[in-house]
């Protein structure tokens, strides 16, 4: 029961710690004859990058992906495509600084996984974290950039940064186009440019803050997932859940539809030229566990960083009090990079769904 797993018929395990080594990922369940290259798996990883600007960590890794296995040269297109067996991906630790988590190896760090993981397990690693990093993230990228090779190209992700901090986006100027010209993958170039100075203030305090980040699945057909147990919003929040840092998540309008009426949350419908036609969105593209062809729509609140310069309390090992600061390398809002990962959660759950539903009624 190492619970290092998620999906069902297209699967993903993931290994490595932050400062080992490598991580990477197995998955197994792709289907065969899928393209897939190093170059379209990194396109993804440089997405969630570190050290691409100043309000992330400034650890400096390629995260260069290497295809172990799952992938060969096809005579008939003449390029490598999936084989249909387990394709194992690796991505080297080449800049980790062990050293700066010497101050805090018999030191538990507030908000962070030290003291469970402890609790738990008996030992822990205390560089950066272990297995508990978001560097584990990194896989999760690779995975699903894999996954977006089963979905195809009718299916569409998209994912921003709605806020940071107390600082939300402005809606009406809601652009996507904007998400690829900042580096917080905001939709709004105004409040891009309030983050700045926000995060900035709040680096230079040795400080953190924390963000919501909202994803968009556009072109998903109706009928995936399943019903009671098997619901395709349940498997999306479960696995946005599972995100480092994660502490809430919404399906469409989420807790905002408690204020509603019956009448404001009915996503009424009417014939359409292709079919039913729905007059809003709040259930995000999810009814009943399946979905009904509208847009899937899941944001997540993001805490603040864990890792500070600050002193906050905390004890030893040996029960001792004492204040506890995180020197090293840290970014000052974790959910601008999780970014890429939530948009790769979402490929992999709707890839898994896919599968599932083509085995089960043969569309």
């Amino acid at each position: 029961m190492s619970h290092n797993t998620f999906g069902h018929l297209f699967r993903v395990t993931t290994w490595g710690e932050s400062h080992g080594p490598a991580l990477g990922c197995v998955i197994d369940g792709c289907p065969p004859g899928l393209a897939l290259t190093p170059k379209w798996i990194q396109g993804f990883l440089d997405k969630r990058r570190p050290g691409t600007s100043r309000f992330v960590t400034q650890r400096q890794e390629p995260d260069a992906v290497k295809i172990l296995s799952g992938v060969f040269e096809d005579d008939r297109t003449g390029g490598p495509v999936t084989t249909g067996t387990p394709i194992s991906l690796m991505i080297e630790n080449t800049d980790q600084r062990s050293k700066d988590y010497s101050e805090n190896r018999d030191r538990y760090r507030p908000g962070h996984a030290d003291f469970s993981y402890d609790a738990k397990y008996g030992v822990r690693d205390y560089r950066g974290g272990g297995r508990s990093s978001a560097r584990e993230t990194a896989a999760r990228v690779a995975a699903g950039a894999v996954a977006r090779c089963v979905l195809g190209g009718g299916v569409t992700l998209r994912g921003a940064v709605v806020q940071i901090g107390p600082h939300a986006v402005d809606r009406s100027k809601w652009d996507w186009a904007q998400t690829a010209e900042n580096p917080f993958w905001c939709p709004d170039r105004d409040m891009a440019a309030q983050w700045e100075s926000f995060l900035d203030t709040t680096r230079k305090a040795g400080s953190s803050a924390g963000a919501i980040v909202e994803v968009h699945a556009s072109g998903v057909p109706a009928g995936w997932g399943a019903p009671v147990y098997g619901k395709l919003d349940a498997e999306l929040a479960g696995a946005m859940m599972s995100i480092n840092a994660v502490k809430g998540v919404e399906i469409g309008a989420g807790f905002a539809a408690a204020a509603f009426s019956g009448e404001e949350n009915a996503d009424e419908m009417r014939a359409g030229n292709d079919g039913v036609r729905f007059l809003s969105n709040h259930n995000g593209g999810v009814a009943g566990g399946i979905s009904t062809g509208q847009d899937v729509v899941v944001r997540l609140a993001v805490k603040p960083t864990s890792s500070i310069l600050n002193e906050v309390k905390s004890v030893t090992r040996g029960g001792e009090d004492v204040d506890v600061r995180t020197v090293g390398r840290h970014d000052p809002c974790v959910g601008i990079r999780a970014v890429p990962v939530a948009e790769a959660m979402m490929a992999c759950v709707l890839a898994d769904a896919k599968l599932r539903h083509r085995g089960q009624t043969g569309r």
